[in-house]
């Protein structure tokens, strides 16, 4: 099965740890949070892996050598020259995901005991063209879905800001977890070029296709973003 891991970010909230490297080789306990995210991977049966770079690049394609690529296929897609922003960076791997068969996408920094072959299986199951992990707990931003479970917006609660996707009765706010499977044909529907979010396409295409939330409520999930959570996570696993 194929994946992505978003590490190209310019991982500006982990400073000063990210000073002289990008977060995905930000470690916990001396394991990088890249292997973290591999390994988790490689657990739930993902053996090929594309992953974007940007900030400090060359260290992440050294880290992968040294590791042999942990025995799988892993594919860099190098924005070195432009940073794509999760939207942009995922069009850019569009290409890669020619098998026909829906792909997981995760963030780097984010570390969590989700499990990723019941979130598959539950898309695989589904008619969606994109499952989103999320969990109840408190955000400054939201995805918003109807009664069942179906994407109908989104929230900013920090500026107010609300945008509806269709006409859906909202009635979820859950925060989305960084991670997601996608079914290839999603790329039909991206319709935006050049930097942009992925949340805007998701937004655009729940107008017309359905996108479903995985809830996991009871799973443990951290955002591994700031030197704090790092601390934490230290202490945990």
């Amino acid at each position: 099965m194929k994946a992505m891991i978003f590490a190209a970010g310019l991982g500006t909230r982990l400073k000063p740890l990210t000073n002289d490297k990008p977060k995905a080789l930000v470690t916990v306990n001396g394991t990088t949070l890249l292997e973290l995210t591999i390994n988790k991977l490689i657990q739930h049966g993902f053996n090929e892996i594309i992953i974007n770079i940007h900030y400090f690049g060359n260290q992440i394609i050294d880290f992968l050598k040294s590791k042999n690529n942990f025995n799988i296929s892993i594919t860099i897609s190098d924005e070195s020259e432009l940073l794509l922003d999760t939207g942009g960076g995922l069009k850019k791997t569009a290409y890669f995901f020619n098998d026909n068969k829906p792909f997981l996408v995760h963030n780097v920094d984010i570390v969590s005991e989700i499990n990723l072959t019941e979130l598959y299986a539950q898309h695989l199951q589904s008619d969606a063209i994109a499952t989103l992990a999320v969990k109840n707990r408190k955000s400054s931003r939201y995805f918003i879905f109807d009664e069942n479970l179906f994407l109908c917006g989104w929230k900013n609660e920090k500026t107010g800001e609300t945008v509806s996707a269709n006409n859906n009765k909202p009635t979820f706010n859950l925060a989305f977890s960084g991670i997601h499977v996608l079914s290839p044909e999603i790329f039909n529907f991206i319709k935006d070029e050049g930097v942009f979010s992925i949340t805007n396409s998701y937004l655009k295409i729940a107008a017309t296709e359905k996108i479903k939330a995985y809830s996991h409520d009871d799973a443990f999930w951290m955002d591994a973003g700031t030197p704090e959570s790092i601390k934490t996570l230290s202490e945990r696993l």
